[in-house]
């Protein structure tokens, strides 16, 4: 019985941890209090007074505990709302990550089988570089996970000011690999970068930088932010 995540898995999830908690936030903030409702065959997706494009990424299932891509559905399969989430296994199949291509994932033997569902659902609004996901429960024992589609979301960007608390919170959410966190929110946001021993440094452009340290066991030591007056 499988208990914990590939390697190959955890380091693609960490590479999308900053950007995509930032994501997440700018998300929560977009979307209106109120209850949903979804018309697949539309790809729309309603909560309060907004309505979104949509797809679906996903399915948590509480009683088997496994989490089944939106692809993999029966009753979705071939159809245009999953279509975007078919990026998804493609990009496990070519690096490689069997629980972006696999249909049904177990998760039963995990400590925690809803964060693990949680983990499967940020990593692939990450690969499909949606701007979030939206999880809703979908009866008793099912929560569904949609991704937006829509140009409306609004994007986070990157902050020089917020930057620090921006990394050191990725890191944390995860714990896996720090370095792949900071490497994944530059490049995330097209920044060059360039690594050195126990540094990381990011170019800002307009003579502005960023230095991320790391200490002897990947943790990172510190962030300075180099603004120009």
């Amino acid at each position: 019985m499988v208990s914990e995540f590939s390697e190959a898995f955890l380091l693609e999830a960490e590479r999308h941890a900053a950007w995509g908690a930032a994501q997440l936030d700018a998300l929560g903030a977009f979307l209106p209090e109120g209850p949903w409702t979804a018309d697949l065959p539309s790809c729309l997706y309603r909560q309060g007074e907004l309505e979104l494009r949509v797809a679906v990424l996903g399915t948590y299932d509480m009683e088997q505990r496994s989490w089944m891509w939106g692809w993999a559905n029966p009753g979705l399969r071939g159809t245009e709302v999953v279509a975007l989430t078919g990026a998804v296994r493609r990009y496990g199949r070519v690096h490689g990550i069997t629980e972006l291509t696999e249909d049904i994932v177990p998760l039963s033997g995990f400590a925690d089988p809803r964060r693990a569902a949680e983990m499967l659902a940020f990593t692939g609004m990450g690969v499909a570089e949606a701007p979030g996901y939206i999880g809703v429960p979908a009866g008793p024992a099912t929560q569904v996970y949609f991704l937006p589609d829509d140009a409306r979301v609004p994007r986070a960007g990157l902050d020089p000011v917020t930057l620090p608390r921006t990394l050191l919170t990725g890191a944390g959410l995860i714990g896996y690999s720090a370095r792949e966190v900071v490497g994944g929110y530059f490049d995330h946001h097209g920044v060059p970068r360039s690594s050195e021993g126990d540094r990381t440094v990011a170019d800002l452009g307009a003579g502005n930088a960023v230095e991320v340290g790391f200490d002897a066991v990947g943790r990172i030591s510190g962030v300075q932010v180099k603004v120009l007056p």
